[in-house]
């Protein structure tokens, strides 16, 4: 089972992909580990990737999929995977399209777990994480037993950049103007499906799951 989880920042796309992973024992491949794991190696790819991302510059789409096509080629691929990720843009999709088509295979589910652009604002701006351990909470949904302050090993927590509201608001009108066309690419393939995402995350996987059989 190839799979492509689609869905703005915050919908919960890395938590149900290494749950759908799990069931189907396939990887959950998501960019920033393949980005990691090349740089860490000092792969070419990984090398070429780092300028860039040094510059604070955006990865060129050819260095990405070559990485990606690298991972899929591993062998515990054989049976599938679930990409969390990527594709991010029309272009990434139409070639990864054609090179799994290379290789006499093709994407056979697309998972967009759909949430309100309101719900996405007020969960990644409640997020909170721990500069030491990594611990993460949330205001709301998982605070620490005392405000502000690590569970785990006492250090006070951090609000990420990335998840302040001005921010988020910034990450999702990238996501509607290049993301969001994936929907209808991968609804054109027959291969979409919609899930609810602003059920509990245990009744999201229910919903996958039912939709993947």
């Amino acid at each position: 089972m190839k799979i492509v989880m689609l869905g703005a920042p915050g919908a919960g796309k890395g938590t149900q992909a290494v749950n759908i992973a799990k069931e189907y024992n396939i990887p959950h491949i998501s960019t920033g580990d393949i980005f990691r794991a090349n740089i860490k190696n000092q792969t070419e790819l990984g090398m070429k990737a780092k300028e860039y991302m040094d510059k604070g510059a955006l990865v060129p789409d050819e260095i990405t999929i070559g990485m990606l096509l690298s991972r899929i080629a591993d062998k515990d691929c054989d049976n599938g995977f679930v990409l969390d990720g990527f594709p991010r843009t029309i272009p990434q999709a139409e070639s990864l399209k054609k090179a799994l088509k290379e290789q006499g295979a093709k994407i056979d589910c697309a998972v967009d777990i759909e949430v309100p652009d309101e719900d996405i604002i007020n969960r990644m701006s409640g997020r909170r994480s721990c500069p030491n351990c990594g611990g993460t909470y949330h205001v709301t949904f998982n605070p620490p037993k005392q405000e502000g302050i690590c569970d785990a090993c006492g250090t006070e927590l951090v609000q990420r950049a990335d998840d302040k509201p001005e921010t988020v608001l910034q990450r999702l009108k990238t996501y509607h103007e290049q993301t969001q066309p994936l929907i209808e690419f991968y609804e054109n393939e027959g291969v979409l499906v919609t899930v609810d995402g602003t059920k509990k995350p245990s009744e999201v996987l229910e919903d996958i799951l039912g939709a993947l059989k």
